[in-house]
């Protein structure tokens, strides 16, 4: 389609495409063309005093801004000057036919693989951190040397949460045939609070048939 216009620098210029955009979107109708970036690279912004061309001016530079991000002014695209309309007249606009411009068409396989790598790079730098990890090893202390110490572990690993993961265990004497549990436990510091645990888990009900205290006896970061 071809399409020119009288010098779009003059106010009789911009008048001639003002009165063409009435009615339409774009030059050749609902669809941005090769004739719409030809017009734009000739023709300064207009003002207030044309609104169809001031409302064709905006969507088109936005269109090329979103679709050429960085380009400089006077910076030409596919052989077209997309923005430094004074560089060139409208007949020069006009004769620069680019055949090989496509804007819109479909995306090619290399600017697929690039939109899925940066779509990876985004997904992989907004996972959030995974949380530091601390290793605990509790002194749990029966009641008594009557005390089934084997229900009393059982008791302690019945506690699960997320972030929890117990460890090795051992029975150590402490005295008068009572011996105490050893007992690691490895845990996710943002999930797990050790002294939560210890109160609201391992010294109430059902836990404290069998434990009468719990310390930490060493706590690491791992």
């Amino acid at each position: 389609m071809a399409i020119s216009f009288s010098d779009l620098h003059t106010e009789a210029g911009l008048k001639s495409l003002e009165d063409f955009l009435s009615g339409k979107t774009y030059i050749a109708g609902d669809q941005i063309s090769k004739d719409d970036v030809k017009v734009f690279g000739a023709v300064a912004k207009p003002g207030n005093g044309f609104p169809n061309a001031s409302r064709w001016y905006d969507s088109v530079s936005g269109i090329l801004a979103a679709r050429f991000p960085g380009e400089a002014a006077g910076v030409k695209i596919g052989g077209l000057a997309a923005a430094a309309p004074a560089a060139e007249s409208s007949k020069e606009a006009a004769d620069d036919d680019d055949d090989d411009l496509d804007l819109f068409g479909d995306e090619t396989e290399e600017e697929k693989k690039a939109a899925e790598e940066r779509e990876a790079t985004v997904k992989t730098s907004s996972k959030k951190k995974e949380s530091g990890k601390s290793s605990v090893l509790l002194d749990i202390k029966p009641w008594d040397d009557e005390t089934d110490m084997k229900k009393l572990e059982e008791a302690v690993r019945s506690v699960q949460q997320e972030g929890l993961l117990w460890g090795a265990s051992k029975l150590v004497p402490v005295g008068y045939g009572i011996k105490k549990l050893q007992i690691m436990m490895t845990i996710v510091d943002d999930l797990v609070s050790v002294d939560d645990l210890i109160e609201d888990h391992l010294t109430v009900e059902p836990c404290n048939e069998y434990i009468q205290s719990c310390d930490i006896v060493a706590f690491n970061k791992i």
